[in-house]
């Protein structure tokens, strides 16, 4: 029989589109945007929600997994960071959706909670349906945990990705969303909207503190910042294509004519404060900007007892306070200088770090100390309204662990206590540029969203025989 190579390349790929169906009914617990939201997840049946953080994304998931779970009589996995699988059991109780929690990898029910750290025990063929609660954890294309999760969703029928900060720093990370949802892979995605950018070229875009801090890195390095820029006749096209696929909202008119009144978030109340080392540099007579990772370490390790000082004068206080922290040394010397503070940290088994984040959830616990790795995504702290942190490189985690608290459902205002030291400008000017990416992409894809263009659109139309033998060499 002759196949076109359109054919041959649907066998190749994973599962193909329009996998998706209309819900008969949606529960009434869910807001009206929130409703609109699932049910175009839903008629895609590979979908992705931005939502911002306190929108809803647990109530979404929660409806999306149950309405696949009934439609095919089969099951759904949720996947979620540390200790979030319990609130989204319990959230699961508020809204009458049965939630079982896996710790052994089984099924537990319809619909099973668990978390990253535990997939590797989870068989994909036990599930119809996976959600992927937190998903900017994808965002890395060559990590090892993007590629656990995308070959463990490859062949499931309905995949939805949850989470509010998508590729914050850089668009080319879209590309990991829409391969695990089985659309454009990575490389894919880079070939058909980016170019790569030529050295001739990143000199000219260069400025002087780009010059001076590129000096002082090696040449491995150079090159892999701002390899590919969007081509110039492909902006539109690329926007139009993440909206295909994806829905992003801060507000929920962002989606059509919906009522923002309900999610109004409170002041947030920002403290810059710099630390002044006791003493300069090794070898230096005072403190110079760190250039590099390296040095910005030994930068933050050298100030580790002032930090930690300055951390315990913030939290001074009767209330609840949450501190991200970036080393261990450092967070150990700050549990020490706060006397009701507790700490979770990486060497402690997943069990005894649920029980201590349930110590400080429950208001149990006044103090919780730790990294935004760990406790940053999907956990909701709205009991507290104090966050401490140090500057970082990662927006994402800066975003993630401020927004903890600062999330719709919170009544009060939120202080934010932002540390640096006289070295790490760099770092804080790298936080802004970032921050203004994250803006840019959501601006992009809201502007998009509403008139998408179909991913099928981008696959190869022409038609073409295929020999025989290239169908035989996949038995």
């Amino acid at each position: 029989m002759s196949k076109t190579y359109a054919d041959f390349l649907t066998t190749r790929r994973q599962s193909a589109g329009g996998d998706g169906f209309e819900p008969l009914w949606l529960p009434d617990w869910l807001y009206d945007f929130q409703r609109s939201l699932v049910e175009w997840a839903l008629l895609k049946g590979r979908a992705a929600i931005f939502a911002d953080c306190g929108l809803g994304k647990t109530p979404m998931l929660l409806a999306w997994a149950e309405q696949v779970s009934r439609h095919t009589n089969g099951r759904v996995l949720i996947i979620a960071p540390l200790a979030v699988s319990n609130q989204i059991e319990r959230e699961g109780g508020k809204f009458g959706v049965e939630v079982g929690v896996s710790k052994d990898g089984k099924p537990h029910g319809k619909i099973t909670a668990t978390n990253y750290e535990r997939l590797h025990k989870c068989d994909p063929a036990d599930y119809v349906g996976v959600v992927c609660d937190e998903a900017s954890i994808l965002k890395h294309w060559s990590g090892k945990r993007q590629k656990q999760v995308t070959r463990f969703m490859s062949k499931m029928r309905y995949r939805l990705l949850c989470t509010a900060t998508p590729a914050p720093n850089d668009f080319i990370e879209m590309g990991t969303s829409s391969e695990a949802l089985g659309y454009l892979n990575h490389s894919a995605m880079l070939e058909t909207f980016y170019r790569q950018i030529t050295d001739d070229e990143k000199r000219r875009r260069a400025t002087d503190d780009d010059i001076i801090h590129s000096k002082r890195l090696s040449w491995r390095v150079i090159q892999s910042i701002g390899q590919y820029a969007l081509k110039a006749h492909a902006f539109e096209p690329f926007w139009s294509w993440v909206s295909s696929w994806a829905r992003a909202c801060r507000k929920p008119s962002d989606i059509g004519p919906f009522d923002d009144s309900r999610f109004v978030l409170p002041p947030l109340n920002r403290h810059d404060h710099t630390v002044i080392p006791r003493t300069p540099p090794e070898g230096y007579l005072f403190t110079i900007p760190a250039f590099g990772l390296n040095q910005e370490r030994a930068e933050r390790r050298r100030t580790i007892d002032e930090r930690a000082e300055l951390t315990a004068q913030l939290a001074d206080h009767d209330d609840h306070a949450i501190v991200w922290c970036q080393l261990n040394d450092e967070a150990d010397a700050i549990e020490q200088a706060i006397p009701d503070a507790i700490q979770v940290k990486g060497t402690q088994s997943l069990e005894h770090k649920e029980e201590l984040l349930a110590s400080f959830l429950s208001g149990d616990s006044r103090v919780l100390v730790t990294k935004a790795k760990i406790a940053g995504l999907g956990l909701n702290m709205q009991h507290c309204n104090h966050a401490i942190t140090f500057v970082d490189h990662s927006y994402e985690k800066f975003y993630q662990s401020i927004r903890r608290c600062w999330r719709f459902g919170q009544k009060r205002a939120v202080r934010l206590d932002v540390i640096a030291t006289e070295g790490e400008i760099n770092v804080r000017k790298n936080m802004d540029r970032k921050q203004k990416l994250a803006d840019t992409m959501f601006d992009s894809i809201v502007a998009f969203m509403n008139r998408p263009e179909s991913v099928e659109g981008l696959q190869p139309q022409q038609q073409t025989e295929i020999p025989q033998w290239m169908y035989s060499s996949r038995k």
